[in-house]
């Protein structure tokens, strides 16, 4: 029976529907928001340095200072996440009879201010909330306020109501607290202005961004729908290709494993056999070799010639009897002398170090203050040997 006809209409039906389900939702002007601008602001400002501008914030009449022309403007960058930067120059006038740091200001007095700011668009938190865009913002200023010139630091509350694309109002409010206190007191900068933006690079809103989401989850169903019979064979090609790799790896971690047991045990063994070689034993308070001990070296030696890849470190050590410090420093020339006579013998110097404990390491139980025969003492004067380093080969 031949089935393709049957199938090939069905997936004919749900393309055709998916097509014109598609038709009812498209991406719209109305979907398309503002991310990213350059912008630029004129208007007026209202400083508040009556110094109760915190506890009397709207204190219009003794504490807010304007002039009656623009008197503030701004430029600045903000990027898609969020983030503005922004420059900010003002201009205004403390008035007469006006209060000034708690006392009446006797004359005029011009404010200048210079400032820098950092700000954030709330609606990244908050989503688009129409015409309406909060932000939050923090950043550092110099103010030649009351004939007093300080640097502040700045944090600014505001938000811009957007007519278009381009043109807008800016509300915004700046506490300044002062750098150095001895240069003048905090105040308060009220500001309105006229926003233009410019260079405006526009984005999907939310809902635009689902509705994208929508139609290409679509587009995925339709691509899926004719990937379907294919799909199997590929998962099937896929199976197998994953299950060659797996018997690669296994293949290979079994090999590797074998490598590693192989340097583990020609290791171990070649420490057995220096093991078996024995210790350099010295006299008491000695660190001169005996031709017994120059023997055993000849044949640690001989085992290092035959295995270019090994690395020894000679550890040296004394009984208990004399000084901590005088037994640190003859554990000290014992392992010298020891690794001097292989060095004599051409191994190379990067293939032998060694190390002095002193009396810190007793291969028994003759510590300070136990008595113990000379043959117990004999037992903790050695020089005995550790591999470091073995490439196999």
């Amino acid at each position: 029976m031949n089935t393709s006809k049957p199938i090939a209409m069905m997936v004919m039906a749900i393309l055709c529907h998916a097509f014109i389900f598609a038709q009812d939702i498209q991406l719209t002007k109305r979907d398309s928001i503002v991310q990213s601008y350059w912008l630029v602001t004129v208007g007026a400002n209202a400083v508040d340095d009556s110094g109760d501008e915190f506890g009397e914030l709207f204190d219009f009449k003794e504490g807010w200072n304007m002039v009656p022309y623009p008197s503030r403007v701004s430029i600045g960058r903000y990027f898609k996440n969020g983030i503005g930067l922004e420059a900010i120059g003002s201009y205004n006038q403390y008035k007469e009879g006006k209060i000034i740091d708690n006392v009446v200001n006797p004359a005029d007095v011009d404010y200048w201010g210079l400032d820098f700011r950092v700000s954030y668009d709330l609606n990244m938190i908050l989503g688009e909330t129409g015409f309406f865009d909060p932000y939050v913002g923090i950043g550092a200023g110099y103010t030649d306020a009351n004939n007093q010139g300080r640097g502040t630091y700045n944090a600014v509350l505001g938000f811009r109501t957007w007519f278009s694309d381009y043109w807008g109002v800016d509300f915004n409010s700046t506490g300044k607290w002062a750098m150095n206190t001895e240069n003048g007191t905090n105040h308060i900068q009220h500001a309105i202005g006229v926003a233009y933006r410019f260079e405006v690079e526009k984005g999907l809103s939310r809902k635009g961004e689902e509705k994208l989401a929508l139609l290409k989850e679509m587009e995925e169903e339709q691509k899926r729908v004719q990937d379907s019979i294919a799909k199997a064979e590929e998962e099937a090609r896929l199976l197998a290709e994953r299950l060659q790799r797996e018997k690669e790896a296994a293949e290979l971690a079994a090999a590797e494993k074998a490598k590693k047991d192989a340097e583990d045990a020609r290791r171990a063994a070649l420490q057995n056999k220096i093991n078996e070689l024995g210790n350099v034993y010295f006299k008491l308070n000695s660190s001169y070799l005996t031709s017994n001990d120059k023997e055993l070296l000849d044949q640690l030696v001989a085992i290092m010639n035959d295995e270019p890849g090994l690395a020894i470190k000679i550890t040296a050590h004394t009984d208990s009897r004399g000084t901590e410090k005088y037994n640190q420093w003859l554990s000290e020339r014992r392992a010298e002398r020891t690794v001097e006579y292989v060095l004599s013998k051409g191994i190379a110097a990067d293939r032998i170090s060694h190390e002095a404990f002193g009396e810190t390491q007793l291969v028994n139980e003759c510590s300070d203050g136990v008595r113990c025969t000379e043959e117990q003492h004999a037992k903790n004067r050695r020089s005995d040997f550790e591999i470091i380093n073995f490439d196999y080969k």
